[in-house]
């Protein structure tokens, strides 16, 4: 079974999965600037529209940046973790000092970070909708009810626990037949992705999603183990 193209209902198929317009390439999910090199041998890809494959790529570098800032402290590129934001700050000062100015230390001397919260929501919306497509083959055009993200440090210990197993380990309800969630739930692997839990790992320790539909449809990430990202269809 080609991994890429699957036995779906082609009536569900073949519009860019943000916008529903005619696809005009194939875009990354997620962007390999959330990823480190080496890239895993495999990568999930999605139709897309040139406009909406452009119109993404400066959020996605914003949140990918911002994230590692918060991770090391610090939004000097010299003190950063990953090698792919060093660069991509050193050769961006306006993003640099736009994230240095989003610091500042509280009055219990913690430092905190306030990002621009449209930024990141129009990236994790993004993501979800490539999972959602992805897995589902369902295209989600519309308005979600909700989009979440937060630090798993800023959640409970049950909260943790009940965003880890929002699959609860079981089936609920059969996904569109042929698509790689059907797949999954069946047990016969749709692609070389690594599977933990009901998660589909794409780098370990650096990104994985779940996908779930119940009459809706949940989409969950995890970036660099770090932000849990939520996003809820009726």
């Amino acid at each position: 079974m080609d991994p890429r193209h699957l036995p779906v209902d082609k009536r569900l198929t073949g519009c860019c999965v943000f916008c529903g317009g005619p696809p005009d390439t194939r875009d990354h999910v997620p962007s390999r600037i959330l990823l480190d090199e080496p890239l895993p041998a495999y990568l999930p890809v999605v139709d897309a529209c040139g406009g909406c494959n452009q119109s993404f790529s400066l959020d996605e570098e914003y949140l990918a940046c911002l994230l590692d800032c918060v991770l090391s402290g610090t939004a000097d590129p010299e003190g950063l973790q990953r090698k792919k934001v060093r660069l991509a700050l050193s050769h961006n000062p306006k993003l640099t000092k736009m994230l240095d100015k989003c610091k500042r230390v509280d009055e219990a001397g913690r430092l905190v970070w306030q990002p621009q919260d449209d930024r990141v929501r129009n990236t994790v919306l993004k993501l979800a909708r490539g999972h959602a497509a992805y897995e589902l083959s369902l295209p989600q055009l519309e308005d979600p009810l909700e989009v979440t993200a937060a630090p798993f440090v800023a959640m409970s210990e049950e909260q943790h626990s009940g965003f880890e197993d929002a699959l609860g380990g079981t089936i609920q309800g059969w996904p569109e037949v042929g698509s790689r969630a059907f797949h999954r739930a069946c047990g016969a692997a749709p692609d070389p992705l690594e599977e933990d839990r009901g998660w589909v790992v794409v780098q370990p320790g650096r990104y994985r999603y779940c996908v779930m539909q119940t009459g809706g449809v949940l989409v969950q990430m995890v970036l660099s183990e770090y932000l849990a990202c939520r996003v809820v269809w009726d």
